[in-house]
């Protein structure tokens, strides 16, 4: 039973917050929200192309989920494309952002947070892009 690729991961949180992480990942990463099955909770599928990367769901008002739950995600990394547009958005929109060369294969990576304090990467192929 190999693993055969990655599907999708999700954020779980209020609808006010849920609501600016779905503007966030459409206006800044570009991820567009697409089909999202018919749940019973709301929320929101954003894709990349044809694919679900990430799903927003909406937590109950009676969940008692801390504001920095306890464990080890750091971040979640996308493949991207235009670097000079991405560092233009994030700039023009006052997002504050790091960015970090991987040694020998001059990747570039473009690190920040969305507004729930999850970290971001966005990966480059190389310096050039």
């Amino acid at each position: 039973m190999p693993i055969i690729g990655f599907s999708h991961y999700n954020l779980r949180a209020p609808r006010a917050l849920l609501d600016e992480l779905r503007d966030f990942y459409c206006e800044v990463v570009g991820l567009t929200v697409g089909h999202r099955p018919p749940f019973r909770s709301f929320g929101y599928w954003l894709y990349a192309g044809e694919h679900a990367l990430l799903h927003l769901s909406e937590a109950a008002p009676d969940e008692n989920r801390p504001a920095q739950p306890e464990g080890t995600f750091d971040h979640a990394a996308f493949r991207c494309t235009d670097r000079v547009a991405y560092e233009g958005k994030l700039s023009s929109r006052g997002i504050n952002y790091r960015v970090a060369v991987v040694p020998a294969t001059q990747q570039l990576q473009i690190f920040l947070t969305d507004p729930a304090g999850n970290g971001v990467e966005l990966n480059f192929a190389n310096l050039e892009n």
